[in-house]
C-alpha cells in the first residue's frame, strides 16, 4: 500500500495520501507506477469515446483523450519535458544546464518540443481512432501505462540521481534490475492480453508499439544521464512524455 500512495501520490492527481517518503517506498511506488498509469489510461480512453459517443469526430476525441493525461498529472511532465528540452538545447555544462531546467520559465526549445510532442499525440490518438473506437480506446490506455512503465526503467540500480534532492533524488536506482524486468514481462503480458481482444496482429503490434516506447526513452535515458550526470524530476517528466509518445506513434503506423 505505500508502493501504491506513493506511485498514486506523485505520478497523479487522484486522492493518495503519501505516509512514508524514503527509499524502500520509492522502490515500491516505481513497481507500481504501471498501475497510476493504466488508471490514467482508463480515463484517458472513456472520455475520447464519450466525446465519440456524442458524436464528434476522431480530431476532437483525440484533443479530449490527449487533454485527461496532462490534467490528471497537473501537467508535470509535460513541464519536465519542456525543462528538459531546455536544458538539452542550452550546450551548456552540467550544473548550468541544471540550472536553467530549475527555472519557471520555458525556452525556445522547450516551446518547440512541447508543440511538437502534443500534435504528435493528437495526430496519432485521431488516427487510432480514425480506426475504430477500440483501436484508439486500447492505444490510450497502452500509452498512458508503458510511459510509466519506463519511470521504474528510469529508477534502476545503476542510474544515478543528478542532484542529491527532490524527486529524482529519492527514486534514482532504487529499483532492481530483475524487479523492473518482471514488471516489464507483465505489462507487457497485459499488452498482448489485450491486443488480443481485437485480433492477433494487434496482440503482435501493441508489444512491438511498447518495445519501441520503452527503447525511446532509453535513448532519452542515456543521453540526460551523460549529459547532466543522472536523472532529475524533470527527466522523468520527459522520459515518460517520450514513451507515451513513441507508444501512440507505433500503434498508429501500424
Amino acid at each position: 500500500m505505500d508502493g501504491l500512495r506513493f506511485a498514486f501520490g506523485t505520478l497523479t492527481v487522484f486522492p493518495a495520501r503519501i505516509t512514508r517518503w524514503d527509499r524502500d517506498a520509492a522502490r515500491a511506488g516505481m513497481l507500481c507506477a504501471p498501475l497510476a498509469g493504466l488508471a490514467v489510461g482508463l480515463c484517458s480512453a472513456a472520455l475520447g469515446s464519450a466525446f465519440l459517443a456524442l458524436g464528434s469526430g476522431p480530431l476532437l476525441a483525440a484533443v479530449a483523450t490527449t487533454a485527461v493525461p496532462a490534467a490528471l498529472t497537473r501537467g508535470l511532465h509535460l513541464d519536465g519535458l519542456a525543462d528538459t528540452a531546455d536544458g538539452l538545447g542550452s550546450a551548456k555544462p552540467a550544473e548550468d544546464a541544471l540550472r536553467i531546467m530549475k527555472q519557471s520559465d520555458v525556452g525556445p526549445f522547450g516551446v518547440i518540443v512541447l508543440l511538437l510532442v502534443l500534435f504528435a499525440q493528437v495526430a496519432a490518438v485521431s488516427e487510432l481512432y480514425g480506426e475504430s473506437w477500440a483501436h484508439g480506446a486500447v492505444g490510450a490506455v497502452l500509452a498512458a501505462t508503458v510511459a510509466r512503465l519506463a519511470l521504474t526503467h528510469a529508477s534502476r540500480h545503476g542510474v544515478p540521481a543528478a542532484r542529491p534532492e527532490g524527486l529524482g533524488a529519492i527514486v534514482a536506482a532504487t529499483v532492481p534490475v530483475r524487479s523492473s524486468t518482471l514488471t516489464t514481462a507483465l505489462v507487457l503480458v497485459g499488452c498482448a492480453a489485450t491486443g488480443l481482444l481485437l485480433s492477433p496482429s494487434d496482440a503482435v503490434h501493441n508489444v512491438l508499439a511498447a518495445g519501441a516506447a520503452l527503447g525511446a526513452a532509453s535513448l532519452l535515458l542515456r543521453r540526460c544521464v551523460r549529459r547532466f550526470g543522472g536523472v532529475t524530476g524533470d527527466v522523468f517528466g520527459a522520459v515518460e512524455e517520450t514513451a507515451a509518445t513513441a507508444a501512440l506513434v507505433a500503434l498508429a503506423l501500424g
